[in-house]
């Protein structure tokens, strides 16, 4: 197991590296924008907008701004001994190179906002909790229902309670996120607001002098129930396919034949050995939700991950975008090696 989890470190950090690679062409190589009039305005003099330049790095060779790209990025870096890159980077020195660089410890700079001007990281650490409160939610709503449902499919198979599930589960599939949002937020929250008492926008955070900050559960049942859908119609078919596929093994009959109940072969020993595409889907979705629900949190105004790309986008903030995009890789990169991980615990016969 050590030696597969060494594996698929390097391996990952390869991954990572190509998807820094890729960010960086793309936002400052292709991309024909101005990283300093997008900093400074389009009405600055050309000697802030030079300043900018070379503060950004833009004054220098391609290859040489994406060497310091992968320095600011990376947790062990040079840096100088000066007082603006200790404030800047907050390191940590392990060994002196020379009177004016450092061997250094720090946590990943993801620069700052050309329009907010605030660091990247603390922008994106800010919002993680709006998004992994939502995503936790609603992958959880969607593995529950989802096995249950698509067990249940599966049991009753070729009946009105499997062609009902298979029918719905097919829905909401078909139903694209955003027009799913945009639908349950005018239906719930305004036609119907009278009587669900429930807003298309709500506040994520209640402020009580005495109790301090109180997450509102009202504002959540909405976009919970939106980004389940999918993730739970999904679950359901995968569920249901795998439970058809081991009940017709050998071992669910030899079971049977020792004389075990039906609900210990079906939720004990079936459900168990069915569960291995149901994890990869479940953390599949769950390392998307956590990477952020862009078009949902956009529309019901939740303050994560999401809606803070979106709004990066509409300002040409390159900054925080690059930052949620490598955030989201090694959110899936993380996930990656759990299920690798957690796929030796569900199922022993598996060998790495």
């Amino acid at each position: 197991m050590f030696n597969f989890l060494v594996k698929k470190i390097i391996n990952s950090f390869f991954v990572l590296l190509g998807v820094v690679s890729i960010v960086f062409v793309l936002f400052f190589v292709i991309l024909p924008a101005d990283p300093a009039r997008l900093t400074m305005g389009q009405r600055s003099d050309a000697k802030t907008l030079e300043n900018t330049r070379k503060e950004l790095y833009l004054d220098k060779p391609i290859h040489k701004q994406f060497l310091l790209y992968l320095n600011d990025l990376s947790p062990i870096a040079i840096h100088g001994s000066s007082t603006d890159d200790q404030e800047k980077y907050e390191y940590y020195k392990i060994l002196g190179l020379s009177e004016q660089k450092n061997l250094v410890f720090k946590a990943p700079y993801l620069r700052r906002s050309y329009q907010t001007k605030k660091d990247v990281s603390s922008m994106l650490i800010d919002a993680f909790p709006g998004t992994l409160i939502l995503a936790t939610l609603s992958i959880l709503v969607a593995t529950i229902l989802g096995i249950f449902l698509g067990t249940i499919a599966a049991i009753k198979q070729n009946t009105w309670m499997d062609t009902s599930v298979v029918f719905t589960s097919v829905l909401g599939i078909s139903a694209p996120s955003f027009f799913a949002g945009i639908l349950i937020a005018y239906v719930f929250g305004f036609l119907l607001h009278d009587y669900t008492g429930l807003s298309i926008v709500s506040p994520m955070w209640d402020f009580d002098p005495y109790e301090g900050k109180r997450l509102i559960l009202k504002s959540l049942i909405l976009p919970v129930f939106t980004l389940s859908i999918r993730p739970l119609a999904i679950i359901v078919q995968i569920t249901r396919s795998s439970m058809l596929d081991v009940l017709s093994q050998d071992f669910i009959r030899t079971a049977y034949a020792k004389g075990l109940s039906k609900q210990v072969v079906l939720w004990r020993h079936a459900l168990r050995n069915a569960l291995n595409p149901v994890v990869t889907s479940i953390s599949g979705w769950f390392a998307e939700l956590l990477a952020g629900s862009f078009f949902i949190e956009y529309i019901f105004g939740w303050k994560g991950i999401g809606k803070i790309t979106v709004d990066a986008l509409n300002k040409f903030d390159f900054p925080v975008v690059m930052g949620s995009v490598l955030f989201t890789a090694l959110i899936f990169i993380v996930m990656n090696i759990f299920v690798d991980i957690l796929y030796g615990v569900i199922d022993p016969r598996i060998k790495k």
